[in-house]
């Protein structure tokens, strides 16, 4: 069936609820699009990045999108090409799933990369020919193609054999007759054909028993228990990086005019007017600084539109990010407005000039400094867009939306609403010179152990926007791994560099060693000589298994133990759905925030169809929790937060409509943890 164009109105309603209605669409469509990535990797852990790359793509594109294909298909196309990044450099590991499954994959694997695609599109993913050849760029012909050359590799590596007896001039109309997409005049003959010819009658069943195999190995692939849940809190962990509010900054002013002929004529003998120059004109500190050390320089471009003037006040490029500053005014109001890049804001020639590959840096609102309290209705800030390629480009920077701030008179914070936040359209086009700054790399050779686990340091560079450190984690003890590392600052020839809250991500991935890049502050100094690294916190998974008898004749709540604490079944109800509730309301020296699991029924099958809604509490270092429905909190002024499951409530739903689910057993297979950290690496760069 060929997926219809979404309505406009939906495409309307997506825009407007931003990320969370992709994550509705994607939770609707999981098991078809986590049988395709599967094609691709075989880590669970990379499927969750797979998802979670996928989902802040399609966010950021969703402007682009023009409708002249299905809105399915265009998310198809984003999330293929991001299953092709992701597999380029990674080795896949053992399947999980059940040994009909895992053949499967593996015999898929068996195929050129082109075959491959086509039979995953058009038979895993259901994809109609014309599409799926107009989404690989090929021609419909060519499709057909690549789908019999790996049905017919399939047929081999799935056991069918290898002899093909069947005539060779017929063999192009094998994918159209058991797709029924035969013209009648071809149709006929072939059949005709076909009555009179056993060979081909015999290859034409082999060749349809693949593809019916096919198809019912690939139903009874399954999306692991809280998959969704997973990515969804590293999308809200993005989401909190967005809103968190920089330190508040205090300006340092002087009469200029005064003293002008003076300091330049302590210039003429010192060379020292740039420095206190800018000291005294830019109120920024950060550009200020990056203006002092000969980073950048003053544009003042200007554009206005519906009463709204944009001033681009400097651009710093390298090898990181193209950090913009810039100045927004409401001429026609007490408004302030932000630029948002997941919205309205454009490179139009970002593919001829930037890095399209790198990590874009989100910096959010600003909204408690001196700088933006002067004035109701001018808000300076700042953007990150992608790296240049070149030394020297002109960006061409397109505008169409910006951000309204508000301020909520009730917050003692003098904080931003976000939810129901209005914004001001119009057009502001610039061009923007900008040149590169170069980056000094060191190479590091120390290696620590946290939690018993190898950790690596490879690498510190230092970039005039952002200071980097590349580590690496041994991932090969399955029992424990490393989630995330996170480092609470670095301190270089004794100046400290704060970490960015959510500043960190896995880069790469191999057998042995998963790499990720930490970014922090920018270090301004002399060479450095010495780097400390100090820890604050590992996330981590472990395995530790434990089945647990479900019967719902039985009565509720029971209880059992499990990582030293006691887990209540609150409830096993039987019906049109299933429900089950597990709860756990002791945080006090609990191990565990989540357990993973899976359901299996009656049959001993695992659930796929199964939805698990969560509630928790937050529980910052000290010990002190956080309720949201209580007690309202800003989760970046709590100290190392963790979450802890409070209940999770699981639906389950039967594939058949006249057999409900009947739950017999909950399967354990690992948790989650964090552990708090005071370690300090001492790296010498001497």
């Amino acid at each position: 069936m060929i997926p219809a164009k979404i309505d406009p109105m939906s495409i309307t309603a997506i825009k407007e609820k931003g990320v969370e209605s992709i994550v509705d669409w994607f939770e609707q469509h999981k098991r078809t699009f986590y049988t395709l990535g599967w094609c691709y990797l075989r880590d669970p852990r990379q499927m969750e990045e797979l998802f979670y790359r996928s989902i802040i793509k399609v966010h950021k594109e969703l402007p682009r999108f023009n409708r002249e294909t299905s809105f399915e298909m265009w998310i198809t196309s984003i999330f293929l090409h991001t299953c092709r990044e992701l597999s380029d450099d990674s080795s896949l590991q053992v399947s999980e799933e059940g040994e009909s499954s895992q053949d499967l994959f593996k015999a898929l694997d068996q195929l050129k990369a082109d075959e491959k695609e086509a039979v995953v599109l058009r038979y895993v993913k259901g994809i109609p020919q014309e599409e799926a050849a107009h989404l690989l760029q090929d021609s419909v012909e060519k499709f057909k193609e690549l789908l019999f050359s790996g049905i017919q590799s399939l047929r081999k590596e799935m056991g069918y054999g290898s002899t093909f007896n069947g005539c060779e001039e017929y063999h192009k109309d094998y994918i159209d007759y058991l797709g029924r997409n035969l013209d009648r005049p071809k149709k006929i003959d072939f059949e005709v054909h076909l009555y009179h010819c056993q060979n081909c009658q015999e290859d034409l069943g082999t060749f349809q028993d693949v593809m019916v195999s096919l198809t019912r190995k690939i139903e009874d692939f399954h999306v692991p228990a809280g998959f969704m849940e997973n990515v969804k809190d590293r999308l809200a962990a993005k989401e909190k990086h967005r809103q968190k509010k920089n330190k508040k900054r205090k300006r340092m002013g002087f009469v200029f005019a005064s003293v002008c002929a003076l300091l330049i004529g302590i210039e003429v003998f010192t060379g020292s007017f740039t420095n206190l120059y800018y000291t005294w004109t830019e109120e920024d500190q950060q550009l200020r600084t990056f203006l002092q050390h000969g980073l950048g320089k003053r544009l003042n471009l200007e554009a206005e539109s519906n009463g709204v003037k944009i001033k681009i006040k400097s651009a710093i490029a390298d090898d990181v990010q193209t950090l913009v500053f810039y100045e927004i005014e409401d001429t026609e109001g007490n408004n302030q407005y932000m630029m948002n890049y997941d919205d309205g804001v454009f490179v139009e020639n970002e593919h001829e000039i930037m890095n399209y590959e790198a990590y874009l840096r989100y910096y959010p609102s600003d909204l408690k400094s001196d700088l933006n309290n002067k004035e109701k209705n001018v808000y300076q800030g700042k953007i990150g867009l992608l790296p240049l390629t070149k030394d020297k480009g002109t960006i061409k920077l397109k505008i169409t939306t910006l951000q309204k701030l508000i301020r909520d008179s009730s917050d003692q914070n003098n904080d931003t609403a976000y939810e129901n936040a209005e914004s001001e359209t119009g057009e502001w086009n610039f061009e923007i010179p900008v040149t590169k700054q170069p980056s000094t790399e060191y190479a590091l050779d120390q290696e620590t152990e946290v939690e018993g686990i190898p950790v690596r340091f490879d690498k510190l560079t230092i970039a005039p926007t952002a200071t980097i450190l590349d580590s690496a984690i041994h991932n090969e003890l399955p029992e424990k791994r490393i989630e995330f590392l996170n480092l609470d600052h670095l301190n270089i020839n004794n100046k400290r560099v704060e970490a960015d809250l959510y500043g960190s991500y896995f880069s790469d991935q191999n057998d042995k060693w998963s790499t990720f890049q930490t970014y922090f502050d920018p270090f301004f100094g002399e060479r450095p000589k010495k780097v400390n690294v100090q820890f604050q916190s590992v996330d981590l998974t472990v395995e530790d298994q434990k089945t647990i008898e479900l019967d719902d004749t039985k009565e509720y709540p029971q209880t059992f133990e499990y990582a030293g604490s006691t887990i209540s079944i609150d409830k096993v109800e039987v019906g049109d759905p299933t429900k089950v509730v597990i709860s756990n309301h002791e945080i006090e020296n609990r191990e565990y925030e989540w357990i993973y699991f899976n359901v299996v029924d009656e049959d001993a099958k695992e659930i796929s169809s199964m939805e698990v809604n969560s509630e928790g509490v937050v529980v910052d270092k000290n010990g002190i929790k956080y309720d949201m429905s209580i007690n309202p909190f800003t989760y970046e002024e709590i100290e190392q937060p963790r979450y802890f499951f409070t209940v999770q409530n699981i639906t389950l739903y039967s594939d058949n409509a006249e057999k409900k689910v009947i739950p017999k057993r909950l399967e354990i297979y690992e948790y989650s943890t964090t552990k708090y950290l005071d370690d300090v690496v001492k790296i010498s760069l001497e």
